[in-house]
């Protein structure tokens, strides 16, 4: 959890639905016109819009010679993509793409209609050279080019999407549980489509298409796809991130290096695979998740940039987003949300300022003061859209110059199976005191080359830092624990 502001989202229950009306437009991969759910204006429109959500969501990594080193790749191959062509309509060549480093340990990539593009620290970290990335940024580009969002638009309405139950659908789908939490309707939708296989695979060809006409070696691709694979086995078959909706990892595998094939058949060389330069722009990339943003040890949530700690309820799950933290039941029927009030200036206002909104009605309000904090608490009741009765608690706390706010509900009839529970999390507030606690560092990425011919798992450290297993090493550098590494190899090693 990061200092970001935060608005409290004033209903309990919101609609996915992006307001757009078919329009017969261009297709500047096919040259054909085709039913679109939104003109090209409109898609460039609400990708700056969307943009500007994501980046506030998920923040942007603190690196800026990495963030132009990955929007120089994705421009040299924007310059072979359909939407630079000369028999491409003016508007598609004017439209400006923009490259974005995520600050996000999941690996993940994806596209936004109108020119953006996202890639996570964590994927960058699982690649292994300058042609994978190549082929995963020219994948998003292909999304883009081939406007499959808005092909989708006019085929999916996500209807109605109730935060109790909806904010952890995102596990199942490959992004951040909670983030639908924190983003609009418009861009929740965006974050939460799902392209059909033939869209990934049209995307697949056109990310080995530019790539190779840039001269990657698109073949390279593929290993970044059986990593994928490899991440989806290690925990347990869940499928991550780009794999939501995609095919068959193995076919992916298998497809690429035959597309990539085709190209060097048609005359293009595909000589470029830029190892070195690639590691030398990684190394020292944070891996994993950022403790000093948060994270859980023992039952307890600690924070220390913001120096506060405070217990996690049995049988809820934690999940820390930039602008929020939230917790949830294993039924999914009970949440809480710790987040920074930015507006108000004490405890009392806070609540009140809550209570005081249309549709909620409040039942009892009071200060109080634990382990030294002075807060302030209130309960109410409100109604979802489908008039199911929730009861809320809120309370607010001020500590060290912030207002922090835990806003707790569930559905009525259940809320005495939770009361002592939401409770428990302002009262076990407190500040962090635990030296090594308050100077934790993440872990980053240590390059090392190897000085003899062993199996991977020998160059592995005796302790690996928080709670990184030998396998995701394996994974990481794209070999197998007990391959033969040769003299002279770089590996990625975490250190913290």
């Amino acid at each position: 959890m990061n200092i970001r502001k935060y608005y409290l989202l004033p209903v309990l229950v919101f609609a996915v639905l992006l307001n757009g009306c078919v329009s017969l437009e261009v297709n500047p991969v096919s040259g054909n016109k085709r039913a679109f759910g939104y003109s090209w204006e409109q898609e460039e429109e609400i990708g700056a819009q969307a943009d500007q959500e994501i980046i506030a969501q998920y923040g942007l990594y603190d690196n800026e010679e990495l963030s132009a080193y990955v929007s120089q790749i994705g421009q040299d191959l924007l310059a072979h993509s359909h939407l630079r062509r000369e028999d491409t309509p003016q508007k598609f060549q004017d439209t400006e793409f923009t490259f974005r480093v995520l600050n996000s340990d999941v690996v993940n990539a994806f596209a936004l209609p109108g020119g953006f593009i996202y890639v996570t620290r964590g994927l960058l970290a699982h690649l292994n050279n300058e042609a994978q990335l190549a082929v995963v940024l020219g994948h998003e580009i292909g999304h883009v080019a081939a406007r499959h969002a808005s092909q989708r638009a006019v085929e999916q309405q996500l209807g109605q999407v109730a935060i109790i139950g909806g904010a952890v659908l995102g596990e199942s789908l490959g992004y951040d549980g909670g983030s639908i939490l924190q983003l609009s309707s418009q861009t929740a939708q965006l974050m939460f489509l799902k392209y059909g296989r033939d869209d990934e695979r049209e995307s697949d060809a056109l990310g080995v298409e530019y790539s190779a006409m840039e001269g990657y070696v698109a073949a390279e691709g593929a290993d970044f796809f059986t990593s994928l694979k490899r991440i989806s086995e290690q925990r347990g078959g869940g499928i991550p991130t780009l794999l939501s909706s995609h095919p068959d990892p193995g076919e992916r595998e298998k497809r690429i290096p035959e597309l990539a094939e085709e190209w060097a058949k048609k005359g293009y060389e595909q000589n470029t695979l830029d190892k070195e330069e690639y590691l030398s722009m990684i190394e020292n990339l944070m891996y994993g998740k950022n403790p000093r943003e948060g994270f859980v040890m023992d039952g307890i949530f600690y924070h220390p940039d913001l120096e506060f700690q405070f217990m996690v309820p049995n049988g809820f799950n934690l999940i820390n987003q930039p602008s929020a933290v939230i917790l949830v039941n294993d039924d999914e029927t009970a949440i809480s949300q710790f987040t920074i009030d930015s507006e108000s200036d004490s405890p009392e206002s806070s609540v009140r300022g809550f209570l005081g909104q249309d549709g909620i009605i409040p039942l009892e309000q009071g200060a109080y003061t634990k382990n030294g904090i002075e807060g302030y608490r209130g309960t109410a009741t409100a109604f979802t859209q489908d008039s199911t009765e929730l009861r809320i608690q809120l309370t607010a706390l001020g500590f060290q110059g912030n207002i922090f706010q835990f806003l707790s509900y569930t559905p009525t009839n259940q809320y005495s199976s939770y009361e002592e529970r939401f409770s428990s999390l302002p009262e076990s507030f407190s500040q962090v005191t635990d030296p090594n606690i308050l100077n934790v560092q993440p872990v980053r990425l240590e390059l090392i080359t190897t000085s003899r011919t062993a199996p991977f798992s020998e160059f592995l450290p005796n302790e690996l830092p928080m709670d990184i297993k030998p396998m995701d090493l394996a994974i990481l550098n794209q070999v197998d624990l007990d391959q033969e590494i040769e003299e002279g190899t770089v590996l990625k090693i975490p250190v913290q």
